[in-house]
């Protein structure tokens, strides 16, 4: 049996070994257009620059069915071009409906250019042709597997480069405005997912700020990482067979339009502003900050190529309260010794992030617990998210029948009540150190204390609160307290958990694995 396995491993080690990637010098570059001023997006921002507004304007995204109306509608208002980037693009609803969109925009002669990593793209080549068939839709592809073998030996063999990737996520039209956030495209992002539900957060930018996220988007896009669907895929489609596929993701849409979820959306605050011409934005500045994509290709310690580096002196000038909301949080050692470092200072420390019930991705979670008792010993007030919403917190969000467990997604730093950073990082290592990440960091009193002032009275209603007791043998306990519909309720285990999740996950923990999650 032992000699069966030395041979499975020889020979996956050999295969990997001989396949390589088609040759990507033959691409061609392409950039973000910039006579957009006599667009319709264009044309208001200049009316606003002629009224002396030198801020740009901004609108937060905490809902899932406006953030995807915000993207629809942006998608409908572009006349020249749509850039389009991010992590994970699923074969599902969602996906359907935005590929749609997308479509839509490059019928009328919008060009569309779509930049998506290869973690989600397996076994859809021949769907990913068929829309780059399109005369006017190029598809690119960050850091893909090999197409001529299965993916699980590159996983094993390529542990610090295949399984570094593309965290980012912006969805920017005509150079005028974007969205950026923690949104992939799928349906458990935009409340159309019954059985699972992601709080998470965009924000919509429109105004000179977006420049500098088309200069990220055409880094990638050029990146030499980055190869066009026709390089990659050596499995020819024809142009009757591309037309087909094309049309029936029409059609499906079409079926839609009276859909309960296309209902949803119709009827959503956003929609309804939309409607009424009354939408209103948030005025600030903004600071774009953004991973090279050549980090991934680069020592873990190449901070010059590093968000993180960037996000630095933000941090380092708190001089009164840091919230954070990162649904994956393992601040390791350094990250404990920085945020007592503020304490001790009277700096204010509140940390949400996801229970074990509801954290998606359970090794993660592994990573995170075992910092709760060292947090709380410095008095971080520590909060996770609690998975079952009330009834009627699940009717005002859900534009599908509700959901049978909440998780949390957004990632939001708020400092000082003055700045706030929206985007993809989280406070872990591979974002630090393995994937590429993108975010704006917002200087605007308004939206910091509106956002810190809500968070703060509500998140009782939404989270628990972490509590280190002793109990009568001197010892240290967690303790989770909460609600549960409307009724007081105290944990002394990870609440709605069983014996063998926790113990699987104190296992997890005893793995050296730290520096991957």
């Amino acid at each position: 049996m032992a000699r069966k396995i030395h041979c499975l491993l020889v020979i996956t080690f050999i295969l990997s070994g001989c396949a390589s990637l088609p040759d990507n010098s033959m691409r061609t570059e392409s950039f973000a257009v910039t006579d957009t001023r006599e667009t319709t997006l264009g044309r208001g921002l200049q009316a606003s620059r002629d009224s002396g507004e030198t801020r740009d304007g901004f609108i937060l995204l905490d809902k899932g069915l406006d953030a995807f109306v915000a993207r629809a509608a942006l998608a409908e208002a572009a006349e020249k071009s749509l850039d389009v980037q991010y992590y994970l693009y699923h074969d599902d609803l969602i996906g359907g409906l935005f590929t749609a969109t997308l479509l839509r925009a490059a019928d009328r002669g919008v060009r569309v250019r779509l930049l998506v990593d290869d973690m989600d793209m397996e076994n859809r080549d021949r769907s990913i042709l068929a829309i780059d068939n399109h005369p006017n839709v190029e598809i690119r592809i960050f850091n893909p597997f090999n197409r001529s073998m299965s993916r699980l030996p590159q996983f094993v063999t390529g542990l610090g480069s295949i399984t570094r990737r593309m965290h980012n996520k912006s969805f920017t039209a005509d150079n005028v405005a974007t969205i950026l956030g923690g949104r992939n495209i799928g349906n458990e992002y935009f409340d159309a997912n019954p059985t699972l539900e992601f709080a998470d957060l965009d924000v919509l930018a429109i105004g000179d700020v977006v420049k500098d996220v088309s200069t990220s988007f055409d880094l990638y896009w050029n990146s030499p990482l980055t190869y066009p669907a026709k390089t990659l895929i050596d499995k020819p489609i024809s142009d009757e067979e591309a037309l087909n596929a094309r049309n029936q993701l029409h059609a499906f849409f079409e079926e839609q339009k009276n859909s309960d979820y296309m209902q949803s959306l119709k009827s959503s605050a956003l929609a309804k502003s939309i409607r009424e011409d009354s939408i209103e934005f948030f005025l600030g500045n903004a600071v774009i900050v953004v991973d090279h994509p050549d980090k991934i290709t680069h020592s873990r310690d190449t901070n010059k190529l590093h968000l993180v580096s960037q996000l630095a002196p933000y941090f380092q000038n708190i001089k009164q309260e840091l919230i954070i909301i990162s649904p994956y949080f393992v601040p390791g050692d350094e990250g404990v010794d920085f945020f007592k470092a503020l304490l001790d200072k009277g700096i204010q420390v509140r940390i949400l992030t996801n229970s074990l019930s509801s954290n998606d991705v359970g090794i993660v979670h592994s990573g995170y617990a075992k910092y709760r008792e060292a947090l709380l010993r410095s008095g971080v007030a520590l909060y996770e998210m609690n998975k079952k919403l009330t009834r009627k917190q699940r009717k005002e969000k859900k534009g599908v029948a509700s959901s049978s467990k909440a998780s949390l997604h957004a990632k939001a730093f708020i400092l000082d009540r003055e700045k706030i950073f929206i985007g993809s990082l989280n406070l872990d290592p591979r974002s630090f150190y393995e994937n590429t990440e993108i975010g704006l960091v917002l200087n605007s009193t308004e939206v910091a204390s509106a956002m810190a002032k809500v968070l703060i009275e509500e998140i009782e209603k939404y989270a628990f609160r972490l509590e280190l007791h002793i109990n009568t043998e001197g010892e240290e306990e967690i303790r989770w307290h909460g609600y549960e519909n409307g009724r007081a309720v105290t944990f002394d285990v990870d609440p709605y958990t069983s014996f063998w999740r926790r113990l699987g996950v104190a296992f997890m923990s005893l793995l050296p694995i730290e520096s991957q999650l």
